[in-house]
């Protein structure tokens, strides 16, 4: 099975990088961004590990929570597609993937 990232989650790998060089501890950033990368490429062994997104009840849309970050990704039967890496306190989970759904055809 194959791995995709959307270009949001790219924009959050990008995000958590230059906020953690903002507060002067880059290092850090930096492991976060490893980590979650290695936290992603274990999907494809089992890719229902994350559970269903509260926001949705979709089969198709799951997490994995890497602390303090929530991974969502859209499981396809192809594909994994990464869309967004968040805080778990960020809210706009809804904008984020309606987004990506409109512009996949998702919905």
């Amino acid at each position: 099975m194959k791995i995709e990232f959307a270009e949001s989650a790219i924009c959050d790998l990008e995000d958590i990088r230059a906020y953690y060089t903002e507060q002067q501890v880059p290092q850090v950033g930096e492991n976060f961004i490893v980590e979650i990368i290695s936290h992603i490429e274990t999907l494809p062994d089992n890719p229902e590990i994350g559970r269903q997104v509260p926001e949705f009840q979709m089969p198709s849309i799951r997490e994995l929570i890497h602390s303090p970050f929530r991974i969502v990704y859209v499981l396809n039967e192809a594909s994994i597609n990464a869309v967004a890496i968040k805080t778990k306190g960020y809210k706009s989970s809804l904008v984020f993937f309606c987004e990506y759904a409109t512009a996949v055809n998702y919905t």
